[in-house]
């Protein structure tokens, strides 16, 4: 490439970095916990002066560098244990929803293990009223609407499957913007059938099923995840490329796959980006979602996720926008809701690339 065309290309880079950054977005796989900004983080820390997550937040740069999925485990859940009262929970939710505004997010799925938190001691009214009260407040200051994925900590077996599934089910406690259900958390040696009966239960009140299945295992995971949890999307997904079957089923049923590339790279799931399975999804027809995971600790955002899948699939601003129309489509908003932001990310799309 000349002097020149670099130039240009360079050019053409930071164009569509600025059309990401603009570009309304939904997002549906992003933690409650693993959104906690250094800054949040460092503030938690400061709180809670017996944790060893650090106060200062350039030293949580070396301390968010994961040698391996269960590495990455033990660090994240170190994180979990600083919030601990109401006030912590509220804080972290609201602070999440502000720092989604400001990449245009419009809808989110938080994925939130209510578990990690009750069992630390939290009051479980007290713990659905903080994230309740900052769902209403971010909506109404950001302008950035948030549902609630609840999900089961896999490691921590099927005590907190039964306490995910009653909280979630309670119609005296469920929180009103509970739209699914999930599991996350290690998958070697966590199988998906024992917690068949809970996503039953989760199903039967009305929720959505969203496991991740396939991240740090074989594709076996994910038809598990399909055949006995009935998933609607898969998290990650990432082995499912090994499966010509498997991929042609997700295909064929439009089950869409949460993909979340950085956090793959991070936890040793993918060992470099230019080997990520993305190409392999799209080629096959599966309906392809983008999702920054637990962002502050991959050192990531959403919009570097879009910036990376745009490499990866080599797409321009108008692949770009059918990717974050994908996110939309895949989605448990109302139509109405969904018809407003495509209409949104047309609108920004075709204004932008106006002459």
């Amino acid at each position: 490439m000349s002097d020149h065309s670099a130039v240009i290309a360079g050019g053409q880079a930071r164009d569509l970095h600025a059309f990401i950054a603009g570009l309304p977005k939904a997002e549906l796989h992003v933690h409650h916990v693993g959104s906690a900004s250094p800054r949040i983080v460092s503030e938690l820390a400061a709180r809670h002066s017996d944790s060893k997550v650090p106060t200062d937040p350039e030293a949580l740069v070396d301390y968010f560098s994961f040698t391996d999925f269960a590495h990455f485990i033990d660090v994240y859940l170190s994180v979990v244990d600083l919030i601990r009262t109401p006030e912590d929970v509220r804080l972290l939710t609201y602070e999440v929803a502000r720092d989604m505004a400001r990449q245009q997010v419009r809808y989110a799925e938080l994925t939130i293990t209510p578990f990690s938190s009750t069992r630390r001691g939290i009051d479980e009214r007290a713990f659905m009223d903080a994230i309740e009260d900052a769902r209403k407040a971010a909506e109404a200051d950001f302008g950035t609407v948030l549902r609630w994925c609840f999900d089961i900590p896999g490691e921590a077996g099927l005590e907190a499957a039964e306490e995910t599934a009653r909280l979630a089910t309670d119609e005296r406690l469920r929180p009103e913007g509970l739209v699914s259900f999930g599991l996350g958390g290690p998958e070697v040696g966590v199988p998906r059938p024992q917690f068949k009966p809970h996503f039953d239960r989760a199903i039967a009140a009305g929720l959505h099923s969203v496991p991740h299945a396939g991240e740090t295992t074989g594709p076996g995971t994910v038809w598990d995840a399909l055949n006995d949890l009935r998933a609607e999307r898969i998290g990650h997904g990432t082995s499912s490329a090994q499966d010509p079957k498997l991929l042609a089923h997700l295909a064929e049923h439009g089950i869409a796959l949460e993909v979340c590339p950085t956090s793959n790279i991070a936890t040793r799931a993918v060992r470099t980006l230019d080997e990520h399975p993305i190409r392999e999804f799209t080629r096959a027809g599966v309906l392809v979602t983008i999702n920054s995971d637990d962002p502050p600790m991959f050192g990531t955002d959403l919009n570097n996720e879009y910036a990376v899948a745009a490499r990866l699939l080599d797409l321009d601003e108008r692949g770009v926008a059918e990717l974050a129309k994908n996110a939309v489509t895949a989605s448990f908003l109302d139509p109405a809701g969904k018809a407003r932001i495509n209409d949104e990310i047309d609108t920004y799309t075709s204004t932008w690339l106006a002459p």
